[in-house]
């Protein structure tokens, strides 16, 4: 579904990613682990297209998708869950979410797509006309998450998102994950959180300064020497 080749980007004089290479197949769950400046956030904003790269190619579903804008790729099917949520403050709960399916063909089945969030996510349907900023951090996470299921994607992309959540939440986030990828969504998963991540994964990469360090199924990450010592604390 995706590739990405020798993908590598800059800030101002300094390289972020050298040489990235990843590949994510359809119906899989894949993450990016690795310490914080490692790259990971820069690599799925890459993917998202809010970051220029230097050089390096990424294609999705066969095509070509390295010079396509941002908004472009939503409606290719490329949607993320950013870091920090980045809602509406003043807006509801609803209109939050209707705001994910702007583009023509999640707005065709926008109706049918909000059934189907408020089937996954309850609590938003509770608390629908409630405004965005009185939500405790848990519940803006599933607003953010529910905002970018309304895009209807192919691959959807989790930029750390149990950043700042208490460990039940943390839980109740990686069912709703697996919950989300058995339904036919492949999941592209960056996190911090690396001993859940690779209980829950397909495949991981490990980045480590800009470039991938290592990659297998999560089972052999999860039992690898370097990533118990580096990320696991043992």
């Amino acid at each position: 579904m995706l590739k990405v080749k020798n993908l590598s980007v800059h800030y101002g004089g300094m390289q972020a990613l050298a040489n990235v290479n990843i590949q994510v197949n359809e119906g899989e769950i894949v993450s990016i682990v690795g310490s914080n400046g490692a790259g990971k956030s820069t690599t799925i904003n890459a993917i998202s297209g809010l970051r220029k790269l230097t050089s390096g190619t990424i294609e999705f579903m066969g095509k070509d998708a390295t010079a396509v804008e941002a908004h472009d790729r939503v409606p290719m099917g490329i949607v993320q869950v950013p870091e920090g949520r980045k809602l509406f403050p003043i807006m509801t709960v609803e209109e939050n979410l209707l705001l994910g399916s702007s583009h023509p063909e999640a707005r065709k089945v926008r109706n049918e797509t909000l059934k189907e969030v408020y089937k996954l996510l309850p609590r938003l349907e509770e608390r629908k006309k409630q405004i965005s900023k009185t939500l405790s951090g848990g519940e803006q996470q599933m607003v953010a998450i529910g905002r970018a299921l309304m895009s209807r994607p192919k691959l959807l992309m989790f930029d750390e998102p149990s950043l700042g959540l208490s460990p039940l939440l943390v839980q109740n986030l990686f069912s709703l994950i697996r919950q989300i990828s058995s339904q036919g969504i492949t999941i592209m998963l960056v996190e911090q959180n690396v001993k859940q991540t690779l209980q829950i994964v397909d495949r991981c990469y490990v980045l480590e300064n800009g470039s991938i360090s290592l990659e297998g199924t999560g089972q052999e990450l999860l039992h690898n020497d370097h990533v118990k010592k580096a990320f696991l604390g043992m």
